[in-house]
């Protein structure tokens, strides 16, 4: 028994079997027991014995019994088992680590012959890339399950992709090899994703969706595992090598995953290195094609250098006979020589035609059948056709026949083998006709002899035209000689009359470049003159400080007075004298420039300080005190003058004068007949002036200005009846701004009117809702609007548009827009008050207070000032009581409306009360706020 159990445990093939017979042994031997595998840091067991340990001493084969413990002898007996079981084990381990290493071996052996066959493919020049490609996808088959296969190329530069090769058993329209596809259109495939990333892709599809997090989208038949590695050159994808399989059988391991990217990175080292060679031999094949190209270019232009050469000395030749033989006959005869070095010119003669007699002559012809041309009219021959056409002409007796037959030429002479002439041209028009004829068949001419007889016939023809011209000349100058004197005795006579025009020319310019920089009254110098001085000092200054200089601005007060009283010529006269007398209190170096009207300006140089600047202008100031005498007349006038001096911030000169005209408006502001200097509270305010008004045009472009509304109430109960709408501009920076900050800037830039159309425009939006059914509300309509004779159109029309009642809009109009044009504001008004619109009359009795105005104008309602109502005291009379009575009296019985503005107390409101107003606005009440603020319900 034991011996059996030792032949079956040396013959157990695994770690299982070894147990199983230990098993069996424990069994023989009677104990009852267990076998059990434990960890070699695990305590022994009490009641065990350890029998045997795995190869690598990772675990403990143990024996666990119950009761009383087995005989010593069979205790020892089972160790001894033991013992031979470890050794089994460590026999099986060694066997199964040598399988391991042979297979390791017959993979690596595998491998190494599928690389030196990739190599063996990439250096074999006489395999095309198709049949490469083949054998590279029978080395990956020979190495995995490779039946389905593919390579894709990836193109950066246009961000396509190529497959050189496909093979699929399933897929029945693979891509062609040679097509390149937009990257794009593969977008979230698995071969996309494979050329995104550097790593290879394994797996079902489920679990490449698994690892893509679900951006996949599967293109083509679905296999059941998918295996693909990129192509890799510098950290970049270039390509990927895939292999599929569609067995529910086969699948890929990482093993596989690994051999396949090795051995890809092989495969793009081949497809590199044939791609490598391919493009070599493309580059060899068109470098020996150019090559051969351009020796083929070479001798032909060797040749035709050489025959360049030739023309060349030949035109030399032509050109140096023109200008040196004696006679024309020499000249011809040379030419013929000539010709005759370029080619078969034995018959050779020379055609001209006299355009005066239509006479054909032939001043040289030599040939060997007709040796005397004579003379004839012009009529059909060949030469003839040649002139006729004014082109070349290359013919045999068949062509010469032919155009014999379509009546273009007739026989003349003898015929010839073969006839080339061409035509001399001069001017652009033929004058004749150099020919050469072959009665040899075996000299004959062809299109490149037509080409140089025609470019050595042009040639000569300029030779013919400079002799001609020549003769022509020796005859010129005779005349010319006599015409010559006879233009130089013109010419003297010219010459003098030209002298006194330079002179005259030149008085007119200096003329007119004086009154050009002066002023045609005065005499002194104008604006243009000014500033170029002025730039000049200030150029000065700039390049030195200390050159200080100062520009007077003078303006004479009450110009126009004098004007309007006395007449311009008077008024001529006083400026004329004003120049003369502000001229008189400069030095000789400073400039006085009259700008125009009764302004002036003044250039004072090389002064010290400011001081200096301000004793000249009191000294002018005082100068035009005293009393001009004009004719019969004793004129008196002042000066406001304006000072400006230089400082580093000035770049132009027009600054400067600019300046000097803002600090002279000051002084007249001041009171006139002063002096003011620029300084920089004065820049301030110009600056602050132009910023505003660039805020206004800004606020016009972005709707700043905004409508805010104040309640008119009944004194009585402080019913709301009514609301005016007061402008407010929502200032990006300065926040909400009253009218009194910013319209008179607006007014003086022309911003006004427009500010106050989109006020109309934004009342109109919110007036039914804050009117109501019986309620109004009032805007104010300066005299700016009442001068367009359409006003009252315009603002039906805009009720119109807005669906707005007329009864429940009040126009408020101050007693000043009433005096300009009157006759207009009343049509105006009274159109208005006819469609049912409310006429106010705003600020009554701080103007005129022309009780002609109720008469004339459609009012209804009447506006006491707040001037009347701050004066109201809490008890007694006075003139604001008696004021505010009488406008009361006076309006009930026109029965109109009156309203009191600016009610900011209580005692104000009682004592209107007492004196029987019913209506008013002001802050007791309200302040202005935006409309949502009164429609949201606010007290």
């Amino acid at each position: 028994m034991l011996r059996d159990a030792v032949e079956q445990l040396f013959a157990a093939p695994d770690a299982a079997s070894v147990v199983e017979i230990c098993e069996a042994m424990v069994a023989e031997c009677g104990i009852a027991g267990r076998l059990d595998w434990r960890m070699p840091d695990e305590a022994p067991p009490a009641q065990g014995l350890d029998l045997a340990e795995d190869a690598h001493g990772l675990r403990v084969l143990s024996l666990h019994w119950e009761g009383e413990p087995p005989h010593p002898a069979v205790r020892e007996l089972l160790t001894w088992f033991g013992r031979l079981a470890s050794v089994r084990l460590r026999q099986q381990s060694e066997t199964s680590r040598l399988y391991e290493a042979i297979s390791r071996l017959a993979l690596a052996e595998r491998l190494q012959r599928a690389l030196y066959a990739i190599a063996e493919q990439a250096a074999n020049v006489h395999t095309d890339m198709a049949q490469m490609l083949r054998e590279l996808h029978g080395i990956v088959g020979s190495l995995m399950y490779a039946e389905n296969f593919y390579i894709a190329l990836y193109d950066e530069a246009h961000d396509s992709v190529r497959f050189p090769y496909y093979v699929d058993t399933v897929d029945t329209a693979p891509p062609a090899p040679d097509v390149r596809i937009p990257l794009k259109e593969l977008e979230h495939s698995l071969t996309w994703h494979l050329l995104r990333r550097t790593q290879p892709l394994m797996g079902s599809f489920e679990e490449l969706a698994a690892q893509l997090e679900e951006r996949f989208q599967p293109i083509g038949p679905a296999c059941t595992y998918w295996l693909g590695v990129p192509l890799l050159r510098d950290q970049r994808t270039v390509g990927a090598i895939v292999v599929q399989s569609y067995r529910a059988d086969t699948f890929y391991t990482a093993q596989d995953g690994e051999l396949l990217n090795y051995v890809a990175q092989h495969i793009q080292a081949a497809l590199e290195r044939r791609q490598a060679q391919t493009e070599l031999e493309r580059r060899v094949a068109e470098r020996t094609a150019a090559l051969r190209e351009t020796n083929r270019v070479l001798r032909q232009q060797v040749l035709q250098r050489q025959r360049g050469e030739r023309l060349q000395a030949a035109l030399f030749r032509i050109a140096e006979l023109a200008n040196h033989s004696e006679s024309l006959d020499d000249f011809y005869a040379e030419v013929h020589r000539v010709i005759g070095g370029l080619l078969y010119a034995r018959n050779f003669y020379i055609a001209l035609l006299d355009e005066a007699t239509q006479l054909l002559t032939f001043p040289y012809s030599v040939d060997e059948i007709d040796s005397n041309r004579a003379p004839r009219r012009h009529g059909r021959g060949v030469t003839e056709y040649v002139l006729r056409h004014g082109k070349p002409l290359l013919a045999a007796p068949a062509d010469i026949e032919q155009l014999v037959a379509q009546g273009e030429i007739a026989h003349v002479g003898a015929t010839a083998v073969c006839w080339l002439g061409v035509p001399l041209k001069a001017g652009g028009r033929s004058v004749g006709v150099l020919a050469v004829q072959s009665y040899s068949s075996e000299h004959t001419y062809n299109t490149r002899d037509q080409e140089l007889l025609t470019f050595v016939g042009y040639h000569v023809a300029n030779a013919l035209q400079r002799k001609h011209s020549a003769e022509s000349l020796k005859q010129a100058y005779t005349s010319l000689e006599r015409r010559v004197a006879e233009r130089t005795r013109a010419l003297a006579l010219a010459n003098r009359d030209l002298r006194e025009q330079i002179a005259e020319r030149e008085r007119v310019e200096r003329r007119l470049k004086y009154e050009t920089l002066h002023d045609s009254l005065t005499g002194l110098p104008n604006r243009t003159l000014l500033l170029q001085r002025l730039e000049q000092a200030l150029q000065r200054y700039q390049a030195n400080p200390l050159e200080l200089f100062a520009v007077l601005f003078i303006d004479l007060d009450r110009f126009k007075v004098i004007n309007d009283s006395v007449g311009h010529l008077v008024g001529d006269d006083l400026l004329f004298q004003v120049g003369g007398r502000v001229r008189a209190c400069l030095k000789t170096r400073d400039v006085v420039a009259r700008l125009g009207g009764d302004e002036f300006a003044v250039l004072l140089e090389g002064i010290r300080d400011a001081g200096n600047a301000r004793q000249v202008a009191e000294r002018i100031i005082g100068e035009l005190q005293v009393p001009f005498r004009l004719g019969a007349k004793e004129i008196f006038t002042s000066a406001s003058i304006g000072i400006a001096l230089p400082s580093p911030h000035y770049q132009r000169a027009e600054e400067l004068l600019r300046d000097a005209d803002a600090a002279m408006y000051n002084a007249k502001d001041q009171g006139r007949h002063r002096a003011a200097l620029f300084d920089d509270r004065l820049r301030r305010e110009a600056l602050s002036l132009l910023e505003m008004e660039g805020d206004l045009r800004r606020a016009l472009a972005r709707n700043e200005f905004v409508p805010f509304y104040q309640p008119v109430v009944a004194l009585a109960d402080g019913r709301v009846v009514g609301y005016e709408a007061l402008l407010r501009w929502n200032h990006p920076e300065r926040g909400l701004l009253a009218p009194g900050e910013f319209l008179a800037v607006a007014e003086e830039s022309g911003c006004a009117e427009s500010i106050d159309r989109q006020m109309f425009t934004q009342v109109m939006t919110k007036l039914p809702a804050l009117a109501g059914a019986n309620g109004f509300v009032s805007i104010n309509v300066s005299a700016r609007h009442f001068r367009l004779p359409d006003l009252d159109s315009r603002l039906l029309d805009l009720l119109r548009r807005h669906g707005v009642a007329p009864r429940s809009l009040r126009v408020e109009v101050t007693e000043n827009a009433l005096l300009d044009n009157p006759a207009q504001v009343k049509r105006i008004l009274e159109n208005l008050r006819t469609h049912g619109v409310g006429i106010a009359l705003d600020d009554f009795g701080t103007g005129y207070s022309s009780l002609s105005y109720l008469h004339q104008y459609p009012f209804d309602t009447l506006k006491i000032d707040r001037s009347f109502i701050n004066g109201l005291p809490d008890h007694g009379e006075n003139q604001s009581v008696a004021v505010v009575r009488a406008i009361q009296v006076l309006a009930d019985s026109m029965r109109m409306q009156v309203i009191a503005e600016g009610i900011e107390n209580e005692h104000q409101r009682r004592r209107l009360l007492e004196l029987g107003c019913r209506y008013a606005q002001g802050f007791l009440f309200a302040r202005p706020q935006p409309a949502e603020v009164w429609l949201e319900g606010a007290p």
